[in-house]
């Protein structure tokens, strides 16, 4: 698939330039970033340029992984980044960091809204995951904000920096959007307790 922009009110998520690179080194510079997100750490000027002219295009080409800058609709500065992966069956992941200036403005509520919007419109998407390694509120927040229903804990659920660690999990389906479906989704009903 070729790189698409997305837009809302305020912001535009589009495709990674060159141009992007010092931003994207210096955003990664946050130990926050560093600590919640897969990115290396330490972050190099290496490390941002793989992200741009690697991950970045084959992700895209690959139809496996597409990633988004976000800017300011009025343009502005680079203020996050936002992916989205494919798990198979119609399955994808979220995943984002938004530069700490930034936090606490609803921008990334904003831009997980978007993807998510457009992840079950535009690729058929019939459940939209979201993980985040246990301890990070702001991760949550956004997710619960956006209506992403938390379903526990996953114990070993990914890696990062080389280690298992558990996170939470959480799902949104197209419904709750008020989408229909790809495929029809029958939910388990209550089953009488066992003696």
């Amino acid at each position: 698939m070729e790189p698409i922009t997305l837009t809302t009110d305020r912001l535009r998520l589009r495709n990674f330039v060159p141009g992007d690179l010092d931003a994207v080194y210096e955003i990664c510079q946050d130990p926050d970033i560093r600590r919640w997100t897969v990115v290396p750490d330490p972050y190099t000027r290496q490390d941002a340029e793989f992200f741009l002219n690697r991950l970045v295009p084959d992700g895209w080409r690959e139809d496996a992984e597409y990633t988004f800058a976000v800017e300011p609709v009025s343009g502005g500065p680079l203020l996050a980044a936002i992916t989205l992966i494919s798990r198979g069956s119609g399955v994808w992941e979220v995943g984002y960091w938004l530069s700490e200036e930034h936090r606490g403005l609803g921008y990334m509520t904003e831009t997980v809204r978007a993807l998510a919007h457009w992840a079950f419109t535009g690729l058929g998407c019939t459940r939209l995951v979201w993980r985040a390694e246990l301890g990070n509120a702001g991760s949550r927040a956004v997710a619960e904000r956006v209506g992403f229903a938390v379903e526990g804990v996953q114990r070993a659920g990914l890696v990062n920096k080389g280690t298992l660690r558990d996170c939470w999990i959480g799902a949104l389906l197209p419904s709750d959007f008020g989408l229909p479906s790809p495929l029809p989704y029958l939910p388990a009903r209550d089953q009488p307790a066992q003696t």
